[in-house]
């Protein structure tokens, strides 16, 4: 099929820009409708709502809201509804990234890393839950090839994300049959703004076994993977990293 999502609908957190973005727009053009979540990215959220009504009228929406602000993450999920009428595909993608070295790390930061990256993915999964049982739909979670390989200088991040791989194998257990939990695991596809020098960028990709990084539609095809064609899979992590995660 070349609209092998026709009808379906999908919510992404972060969905504005760069993988997310990549995520939207592979998604979209496979059928389906979706709901966009963004934060701060106003600009970035209008213009690809833009684009995607404008090839597909009445096919995106955007929501606003800060993920860290759990009593309002039901009424993404209300306002999906709302707006398309089901959920089937929920995609936790939003998170925050900065190095947290040993002796400086503040309660703030980690509110902040465990929030974005491990509490708004339990929360939100949760509240649209029922929604996801009546469509047997799908929760994918963008964990990070650093969740099971711990990266220097940021131990924070890391365990956040090691937390959203077990809450992925837990929800897989909790929510089936009738709701499929995966996650992937990204490796150096889109390298954060802020965070990491030039060096260790190219010794990341040095050690990738294809010697080259990746890009976001590397991740929005997995995630395409999983959206629809891959039915029996539930509970598992797929490492999309150019081997890196198997590179000691």
């Amino acid at each position: 099929m070349t609209q092998p999502l026709l009808d379906k609908v999908v919510l992404i957190t972060g969905g504005a820009r760069r993988v997310g973005a990549a995520i939207v727009r592979t998604l979209h053009a496979a059928g389906a409708r979706i709901a966009i979540h963004h934060r701060a990215s106003g600009a970035e959220a209008d213009a690809l709502a833009a684009e995607l009504n404008a090839s597909r009228p009445g096919s995106a929406i955007l929501l606003q809201a800060d993920l860290l602000d759990t009593a309002k993450l039901p009424a993404l999920v209300d306002a999906t509804l709302a707006a398309f009428g089901q959920l089937d595909v929920l995609i936790n993608n939003a998170s925050t990234f900065y190095p947290t070295a040993i002796g400086t790390v503040t309660e703030t930061q980690w509110d902040d890393l465990l929030g974005t990256n491990l509490k708004a993915p339990l929360f939100l999964s949760q509240a649209a839950a029922p929604a996801l049982a009546r469509s047997q739909g799908l929760i994918l979670n963008i964990v990070d090839i650093h969740a099971l390989r711990p990266l220097k200088r940021f131990p924070v991040y890391c365990a956040a994300k090691a937390g959203l791989v077990m809450l992925t194998h837990s929800l897989a257990r909790e929510l089936g049959p009738q709701v499929r939990v995966n996650a992937i695991a990204p490796g150096p596809v889109m390298f954060p703004e802020t965070g990491l020098t030039d060096d260790k960028k190219t010794d990341i990709i040095d050690r990738t076994l294809l010697k080259r990084p990746g890009s976001p539609d590397d991740i929005a095809k997995a995630v395409l993977f999983f959206a629809a064609n891959a039915p029996y899979v539930t509970g598992q992590v797929l490492a999309v990293d150019g081997g890196r995660s198997t590179n000691a």
